[in-house]
């Protein structure tokens, strides 16, 4: 456990477990303890590095919004300071733009990415979803003490006291429209989209997030020849809250992360 100077954060990542790294990108007011549900399936096949994002966990904050290219730009700098050339990325919800923005601005870096309950555009939220992010200001900010995620924040942030502006620029962040469709066909690293079947994410989005990766197109064929190089999986029976203790999430991942990659088609 330690922290690395990047973009004048001081930010927070552990490691765990051995092999080819895996850098894992948690969602909105959460941390990289976030992941303790999937962590024993990843280490045995990866050097697993958990990352708190700015203003996030053990990450305090600074002087600037929170925005997802910023935070991939962290993502990015991360893996300069780790001497790695480059990485899996897996993220949830937050972490999943984060994810899919380091893929998209910096290539290079991304091997593999793990997408988990992440719309590419900002109505892929169902309503409700995009009408409780308009809510998060400061007005809302002592309301959301009384949840279990300020009970995690609590714990583990340096500066508590920072949860009013926490809740607040994450509101900004979230209230921030987006569509990152066409930056999304262009792509071209071995991509795993993974969703709950009740998701925050509207079913008919996230399949035209696997269309923009080249997948739903085309029967694959007896010898599958022609199935996609993304993935898709639909996990059953859980929600955007409790997909990442799914045992199905870990076995797709792993899955994924340890099967030779398809060439786009």
């Amino acid at each position: 456990m330690s922290y690395a100077e990047v973009n004048g954060l001081r930010l927070y990542h552990a490691s765990h477990g051995s092999g080819p790294p895996l850098v894992l990108l948690h969602g909105g007011i959460g941390s990289g303890e976030m992941f303790a549900p999937v962590l024993p399936a990843l280490t045995p096949y990866r050097r697993v590095v958990t990352v708190d994002l700015q203003a996030h966990g053990r990450t305090a904050d600074v002087d600037r919004p929170l925005r997802h290219e910023w935070l991939a730009d962290d993502v990015a700098a991360l893996l300069d300071h780790l001497d790695l050339p480059g990485a899996d990325l897996l993220g949830f919800s937050l972490g999943g733009a984060v994810a899919l923005r380091t893929a998209i601005q910096h290539p290079a870096r991304v091997r593999r990415l793990v997408c988990v309950s992440v719309p590419c555009r900002r109505d892929g939220w169902y309503p409700e979803v995009r009408d409780g992010m308009a809510r998060m200001g400061p007005a809302t900010a002592e309301q959301a003490r009384a949840s279990p995620t300020y009970a995690h924040y609590a714990r583990v942030a340096p500066r508590p006291q920072d949860w009013p502006v926490l809740w607040t620029k994450l509101g900004a962040l979230l209230r921030t429209d987006y569509d990152w469709s066409a930056e999304v066909a262009a792509l071209t690293v071995p991509t795993l989209l993974a969703y709950a079947d009740a998701d925050a994410v509207r079913t008919a989005h996230l399949v035209e997030f696997f269309g923009l990766l080249g997948g739903g197109r085309r029967d694959a064929g007896w010898d599958g020849a022609g199935r996609p190089a993304a993935r898709l999986a639909v996990l059953p029976g859980h929600t955007h809250y409790d997909v990442l203790g799914s045992p199905a999430l870990a076995a797709a991942v792993v899955g994924f992360l340890t099967h030779p990659a398809r060439p786009p088609t």
